[in-house]
């Protein structure tokens, strides 16, 4: 079965959409039934509900030689005592790490620790997170949001990363707005991880997804990153930009401050192949319950996974 270009790019902002659509979200996780399938479309990219599971995941990536990054999914968070209680799951996730003597990272969305709520509330539970991870050696990374989130992500990680430098930013090359973003972020010390941005956005704000403005917009942000020679995870699984990549820097990409990044479940065996070849590498596991925006984000993004998915419901 051959999707029509412009049919799938209809349903792919559908799903987008629906990534992004709260109350539709409740409301199919609510129905135990509907639950039920839908975590067996997760199983392919979460490692699982729990702090051991992503922990194991990591340690399987280590031995495939990959640095590793976690996060505990979640956003959009609206209660004070929610966010309360996912807090201390990342403090517990920090912990966790640095007793099992991994190599790991931690991500988190500012809007699961209550920036939605208040943004001095997001900054408090931020500053907990870099505090709990300071110990680790390792960067705490701050994920990407939708646009209309970005001026708030982006004044607290500047308040974030002035006082700890392992705070690193994601950047969404699809953004038109990102080249300036930029220039405020190579102010900071901590690293950037380059995306090409999942969300659901208009023309005027985004390029449209694999467009060729959208692949030039990545490669001259990737330009300015490997050459400032400030710390950078290149985090795609589009092989053919990969190619681009080498093709533009050769060994500058081997350098100590530049590091290939790829989703658990996505781009193995392109992760594996650049490990091989020498480049640092890190896959990025998540887990938790809340993988709804995240699940149905990744399904958007190319629609062979929409395949695998129905392969999925069916195994």
């Amino acid at each position: 079965m051959k999707i029509d270009q412009t049919d799938w790019e209809r349903t792919a902002d559908v799903l987008r959409g629906w990534a992004l659509d709260e109350d539709l979200k409740e409301r199919m996780l609510a129905d135990a039934r509907i639950a039920s399938v839908a975590r067996r479309l997760s199983e392919r990219y979460i490692a699982g509900e729990h702090i051991d599971d992503a922990l194991g995941a990591v340690r399987r990536a280590a031995d495939r030689g990959h640095l590793g990054s976690i996060e505990y999914v979640g956003e959009s968070v609206r209660s004070a005592e929610v966010v309360d209680a996912e807090t201390a799951v990342f403090v517990k996730l920090a912990q966790a790490i640095g007793s099992a003597g991994l190599d790991s990272t931690v991500s988190f969305d500012l809007s699961h620790v209550g920036s939605v709520i208040d943004p001095e509330l997001g900054f408090q539970n931020g500053s907990a997170l870099a505090r709990a991870t300071a110990p680790l050696g390792t960067a705490l990374m701050v994920s990407a949001e939708g646009s209309d989130r970005t001026d708030l992500v982006l004044d607290l990680y500047e308040r974030l990363a002035a006082e700890h430098a392992h705070v690193g930013i994601t950047l969404q090359a699809r953004l038109r707005r990102t080249p300036a973003d930029l220039d405020r972020v190579l102010a900071l010390p901590g690293r950037v991880r380059l995306v090409k941005g999942a969300f659901l956005e208009p023309d005027a704000v985004a390029h449209r997804r694999d467009s060729d403005d959208m692949y030039d917009g990545y490669l001259s942000l990737a330009d300015r990153l490997v050459s400032s020679g400030h710390a950078v995870s290149l985090a795609t699984h589009d092989e053919s930009l990969v190619q681009r990549l080498i093709e533009r820097h050769g060994d500058a990409l081997r350098a100590d401050h530049v590091e290939f990044e790829m989703l658990m479940g996505l781009g193995t065996r392109l992760l594996d192949h650049l490990h091989a070849d020498g480049y640092r590498t890190r896959e990025y596991v998540l887990f938790g319950r809340e993988w709804w925006l995240y699940v149905l984000n990744r399904i958007a993004e190319d629609p062979g996974r929409l395949f695998a998915a129905i392969a999925d419901l069916g195994g």
